[in-house]
């Protein structure tokens, strides 16, 4: 063969060999799969994690650290079976290697385990129960919201700072319901003076307003997410127990579309967060002028904001080695590594890879255009983390 001959061939097979890795790097975008729950009385809450999600990449113009990324969501209908049949697909048929937005704890631990021992990443942007933050805890798994402890011990926390002495505890009959009563306890000082655990479906709260009327407490600490704390508080009002027995909670039982939507049921009451759309960073003041600029008046929940962060959690991630996507080992070097802004401000993770941060006050108060809005009044718990971190034997770096 002459020279020009085997200088072409030689040319032709490293044109081959480095096709697939062009393509792929070049054209085809990086896929992360978003199951969440986006039916049924829950529903805005996995849409709101959704579009935080989506919107992170929006601003970066359809990048995550600098890789061209495309979200697969799909609705997991709060059915555990669904999320783990899901999961699965999404695994085998598709290649997924990065998983976020599972809203309930019930349905992660149904489907998580399979994303982590198909050695994928699940980032949490909501709910993360006790067995993942501590002797379960795995190098591939991430939270960007909380452990789920905090919002009751926060609560807890500013129940027992506003001077109560007994305490009503309402919660869902599921293993992150359990969690927030216990997580209330630890906190608040005083006298528990009955609880009630509720179905997730549940509509009619009736026998729970008769059960605190009996108790005579001096305020009332109930869990019920999305749209059973709209239904929840309503009928609290409608029972005339507002006036009578005060209420403190956490933002999973009165964020933002919750206020809007009960109106003057939710004003004087006291809550918890780990984040608010009054916060004043630079990271927090982008994601809501960007909010607002895509969805006008729809309430920015801090559900959206978990999202948003997830996504930038990502981004960092993939910004310090854009080579981690498909490698969970090399993306947790990447992340534990990287610079994470938050729409809370600083962000640092525990030794289990849940954050550590802070806890506020907040209160829902009548705006100047008559809407129920949430401020921010002060702080409950400073660089808080959770007391499952001491279990967790996570390998080194």
């Amino acid at each position: 063969m002459h020279w020009n001959g085997i200088l072409s061939t030689a040319l032709s097979t490293l044109f081959l060999t480095a096709l697939p890795f062009d393509t792929a790097g070049a054209q085809q975008p990086l896929k992360i799969g978003l199951i969440t729950t986006l039916s049924g009385p829950a529903g805005y809450i996995g849409q709101d994690i959704r579009d935080g999600f989506q919107l992170a990449i929006d601003q970066n113009k359809g990048k995550l650290g600098g890789r061209d990324t495309q979200v697969v969501v799909e609705d997991d209908g709060l059915k555990p079976g669904n999320a783990k049949q899901i999961a699965g697909k999404m695994l085998s048929e598709q290649g997924i290697k990065i998983f976020t937005g599972i809203v309930f704890g019930n349905v992660a631990a149904a489907a998580v385990p399979d994303i982590l021992d198909n050695k994928a990443v699940y980032i949490s942007a909501n709910s993360a129960s006790a067995p993942f933050a501590g002797k379960e805890c795995h190098p591939h798994y991430f939270v960007s919201s909380w452990q789920n402890d905090g919002q009751g011990e926060s609560a807890g926390a500013l129940a027992q700072s506003l001077g109560y002495k007994s305490a009503f505890l309402v919660a869902p009959n599921y293993q992150s319901g359990k969690e927030m009563v216990e997580a209330f306890k630890r906190y608040f000082k005083g006298q528990i003076v009955g609880e009630t655990y509720t179905s997730l479906d549940q509509t009619d709260f009736a026998v729970a307003m008769a059960q605190i009327r009996s108790a005579k407490p001096e305020v009332v600490f109930e869990f019920e997410p999305g749209g059973l704390g709209i239904a929840f508080l309503r009928q609290y009002q409608q029972a005339g127990l507002l006036k009578d027995v005060p209420m403190v909670v956490h933002s999973a039982s009165l964020d933002q579309v919750t206020a809007q939507a009960i109106g003057d049921a939710a004003v004087g009451v006291n809550l918890t967060s780990h984040w608010n759309d009054d916060f004043d960073n630079p990271t927090n003041k982008a994601f809501v002028a960007a909010w607002r600029a895509k969805y006008g008046d729809r309430p920015i929940t801090y559900y959206a904001a978990q999202g948003y962060d997830a996504a930038l959690l990502v981004g960092a991630g993939l910004a310090k080695d854009p080579a981690s996507a498909n490698d969970p080992a090399a993306f947790r070097k990447a992340v534990l590594s990287a610079d994470v802004p938050s729409v809370r401000g600083p962000f640092k993770f525990g030794p289990n890879q849940h954050p550590i941060q802070d806890w506020y006050a907040l209160k829902a108060e009548k705006a100047a255009d008559g809407k129920v809005a949430l401020k921010t009044t002060g702080k409950v718990l400073t660089a808080h983390g959770d007391q499952y971190a001491a279990l967790c034997k996570m390998p080194a770096n």
